[in-house]
């Protein structure tokens, strides 16, 4: 199998309430940082930390709705597709997220 169908590894963040609402908590892997949000309406969603522009920090963006805008130059990135929104182009990587309980984990790869 290769390595890009592997089954991901669920890594734990933290309990949801630990997730600002309209913020982000991060994580760090071998794979680079994760910026992981939580909307007003209690979402959750996982983006690598940098934005497709400049590689501004993501989790310092500000959260509204489901799009999150960097702090450098105001993109604003779509927190499920990663993709920015016109007339912007671009997109960041997204991670898959499952809230089990209270507990919010993120599918890293491996």
């Amino acid at each position: 199998m290769p390595a890009s169908e592997a089954a991901p590894q669920w890594q734990r963040v933290g309990l949801l309430n630990e997730i600002p609402r309209m913020g982000a908590k991060t994580l760090t892997h071998p794979g680079g940082r994760v910026a992981v949000f939580r909307t007003a309406d209690d979402q959750v969603f996982a983006l690598d930390d940098a934005c497709p522009h400049r590689g501004g920090p993501l989790s310092q963006g500000i959260v509204s709705g489901c799009r999150v805008y960097c702090p450098l130059h105001d993109w604003c990135i779509e927190l499920q597709s990663g993709e920015a929104v016109a007339p912007d182009e671009g997109q960041t990587g997204t991670l898959a997220t499952r809230v089990d309980g209270d507990v919010v984990f993120v599918a890293l790869p491996i």
